[in-house]
């Protein structure tokens, strides 16, 4: 499943966050790349432990933790510290696959990535190239929201980012456990989930039918969802 959650951070504020990021030092973006990865990756990184990261991946945490939708999609068991990557002329990420695992240098834990994520934080206008491509059986779809959308995919994919040829993209990228390993479970609990919201609007929460989906997806969470 791939979604585009709009408005994850208010577009003011990723931003005012974009600009943050630009004046604090960068590195090359290989430091976080796997073996394969590296060949292909031509961009540069925030430090993870430098005072514009810290703050910068509160921010990103805190919209994370208050957005339905990503919650609703994602069923998040643990989500790996945000990053911030950048991206100028000539600069590009070919096509990979993300790792399926990946170890949090500060807790040390284990993180199996189910799903990954970037967060735009430069609009769409203030670039050219850049896009976020996901792979297909079509030959692959070109994603570029606008500052503070978020693009939520399966981390099993092949993915890449375009050259940037003008200006400089800016984005947050993570990656995520999810409570339901399997996709398409997922998938279809995210489908029920949203069924339920829209119906528990016009129906109200104790109408029966409303009763009885809510039931089925609690007991189905149950039956798919590691603790």
């Amino acid at each position: 499943m791939l979604i585009v959650i709009p408005d994850l951070l208010p577009r003011a504020e990723a931003l005012a966050l974009r600009e943050r990021l630009i004046a604090a030092p960068w590195v090359d973006g290989n430091v976080t790349s796997g073996a394969g990865a590296a060949l292909a990756k031509k961009n540069r990184q925030l430090p993870e432990d430098g005072d514009a990261a810290i703050e910068a991946r509160a921010a990103i945490t805190r919209a994370l933790a208050g957005n339905a939708q990503f919650l609703a999609a994602a069923l998040p068991r643990t989500v790996f510290p945000p990053l911030f990557n950048r991206y100028g002329p000539g600069e590009r990420f070919g096509a990979h696959v993300d790792n399926a695992i990946r170890l949090d240098p500060g807790s040390g834990q284990r993180i199996r990535t189910d799903l990954s994520a970037t967060i735009f934080l430069t609009d769409a206008v203030d670039y050219e190239g850049g896009d976020l491509v996901i792979e297909d059986e079509f030959g692959g779809r070109a994603y570029k929201p606008d500052a503070g959308s978020m693009l939520l995919y399966p981390s099993s994919s092949l993915h890449r980012v375009a050259e940037v040829t003008k200006g400089e993209r800016v984005s947050c990228f993570l990656w995520l456990e999810s409570m339901v390993q399997d996709g398409a479970a997922r998938a279809m609990l995210y489908d029920l989930d949203q069924s339920v919201q829209r119906l528990t609007a016009s129906l109200g929460a104790d109408d029966a039918e409303v009763l009885r989906l809510t039931q089925l997806y609690h007991n189905l969470m149950r039956r798919w969802a590691t603790a």
